[in-house]
Formats: structure tokens, C-alpha cells, sequence
């Protein structure tokens, strides 16, 4: 090997894991920012340059559950539509991937194609005709029961692309076995299929979980105090006369908090999940 060459390569070896921490770094600074200002004082939150000394509280967290309008209802309905949603999508999304999958049925892609073009409405169109049928019809506003079978079937459809990729890695030959032996189709599903799948099934659950988590279009208009959502608590947070920048980075590192823990306590799981397939 040439000096050239070898150098080009030391070089390498520098400069990829210094750009990908660099690159890093401008991505987690406005993070460490938000949580450096939720531990400000109001007064000093708000001054610019910003104050990078100034001294450190917890008052702006004791604030937001302490308050008048606390915020532990909205974030007990974040979790009461999350889980049950994304629950919800698993029990749904499951099947019909297997069905995609393991069995497929006639114009199979024909059916994936129409899952898929269910995610090409812009959700604002669905804005209004969602509102009319809360309010008037089924006369159900400011209701969490809404807001799960919204978030249900906004997240089904790009569960059942993941878990049928997923599914489809799956050894026919284990299943043709599994029957010849006698076991059922509910059997072989939550025996054999789902425990091979489970990185898959922990990528396609977070996901979807994130997705209702951080939604916040739906839940500010068809709800209002019963079944407020974190993400609209926090942008009650801003007045047309004053932002609270200091109780506003208070409530938006309460929300992250969530996902954030379930993605580092799912990423060996996630990283399975999402790589399930790519190599052949």
C-alpha cells in the first residue's frame, strides 16, 4: 500500500467519526437548549443573548402540574390514546399482514396499494368532515374515544406495510409445519409467527405509538378541556400578548420524555425491526 493511500485512510478514519459527531451535535443542541431553558427562571429565559449562567430551578416543572390548569389530565389522555391505539393497530395490523404475507390472498398488491393511498389525503382535508361528524352526527366532542379511533386508523396503514415486510421474512417452512402438526391459524399467529416477528412488532408499536403521541392537528380541534392532549396543552403555553418561554420548554421536555424513554429502552428492538429484510 502506497503512503498516499495509507494516509487517505487515516484521514478517513478521523474525519467520518468527527463529521458524524459534529453532525450529531447540531442536531441535539436545540434539545439541550430547550431543557437548559426549562430549568431558567422566567425572567431569565427570556433574555437575549440568552443567559447561560443563570441560576437553575425546577419551579417552572412544579408549575405546570401545580397550576390552575395542571397539566398531569392532558398528559394522562396522551397516554389513554396512545397505548390504546397503537394496541388497537397491532390487533388489526397483525392479521392482515399475515393474510399480505404468510397467505396472501388474489391482487394482493392491489390491497397494499389501497392501505397506501389511504396515507395521500392531507389530514387537514379531513379536518372538517371529522369536526361535522363529532359535533352533529354521533354528538361525541371533546371525547378521547374519538381521538383512539382516529389515531387507529391513521397509523393502521403504514402498520400493515411494516409488519407485512416484516412478516414475510418469516420461514414457510416452519408454518407448514406448525399445520401439518394440527395447530391452528390463531395458533401458528401468536406461537410461531408473532414471536419470530417481535423485532418487528416493537419497531411498528413505537412507531405508532409516536405517531399518536406527537399528533397534535386532530387533538386541538376536536377537543377542547376533557380530552386535551399534551401536545395542546403545551401550545396553550403561547398568547397572542406573551409566550412563557421558560413553563413552554418546561412542558415541551415533559412531552419528549415518553419517547424518548421508549426508544432507548426499544432500540435494540427498533434496530432489529427496521433492518429485518434489508440484507438477503
Amino acid at each position: 500500500m502506497s503512503e498516499r493511500n495509507w494516509n487517505r485512510q487515516r484521514v478517513g478514519k478521523i474525519a467520518i467519526p468527527l463529521a458524524a459527531w459534529i453532525i450529531g451535535l447540531i442536531f441535539v443542541t436545540p434539545i439541550l437548549y430547550m431543557v437548559l431553558t426549562s430549568l431558567h427562571a422566567p425572567h431569565d429565559a427570556q433574555t437575549y443573548p440568552p443567559s447561560w449562567g443563570a441560576p437553575l430551578t425546577l419551579d417552572n416543572y412544579g408549575g405546570l402540574f401545580s397550576s390552575a390548569n395542571p397539566i398531569t389530565p392532558a398528559l394522562i389522555n396522551s397516554v389513554i390514546t396512545s397505548v390504546i391505539s397503537t394496541l388497537l393497530v397491532l390487533a388489526l395490523a397483525i392479521p392482515a399482514a399475515y393474510a399480505l404475507a404468510i397467505r396472501p390472498v388474489r391482487r394482493w398488491s392491489d390491497a397494499m396499494f389501497f392501505f397506501l393511498s389511504t396515507k395521500m389525503l392531507p389530514m387537514v382535508a379531513g379536518i372538517l368532515p371529522l369536526y361535522l361528524f363529532t359535533t352533529q352526527v354521533i354528538k361525541m366532542p371533546d371525547n378521547v374515544i374519538i381521538l383512539i379511533l382516529i389515531y387507529t386508523a391513521m397509523n393502521l396503514p403504514i402498520a400493515v406495510w411494516m409488519m407485512r415486510s416484516f412478516l414475510a421474512e418469516v420461514p414457510p417452512a416452519i408454518i407448514e409445519a406448525a399445520s401439518i402438526d394440527g395447530a391452528s391459524t390463531m395458533r401458528i399467529l401468536t406461537r410461531i409467527v408473532a414471536p419470530i416477528a417481535m423485532p418487528g412488532v416493537a419497531a411498528t408499536s413505537l412507531i405508532c405509538f409516536i405517531f399518536a403521541w406527537n399528533e397534535q392537528l386532530y387533538a386541538k380541534v376536536l377537543t377542547s378541556v376533557a380530552a386535551q392532549t399534551g401536545p395542546v396543552f403545551v401550545n396553550t403555553l403561547i398568547q397572542t400578548e406573551h409566550a412563557y418561554l421558560a413553563e413552554l420548554a418546561a412542558g415541551a421536555t415533559l412531552i419528549s420524555l415518553p419517547v424518548l424513554i421508549a426508544g432507548f429502552a426499544a432500540q435494540d428492538k427498533l434496530v432489529q425491526g427496521l433492518s429485518l429484510g434489508a440484507v438477503k
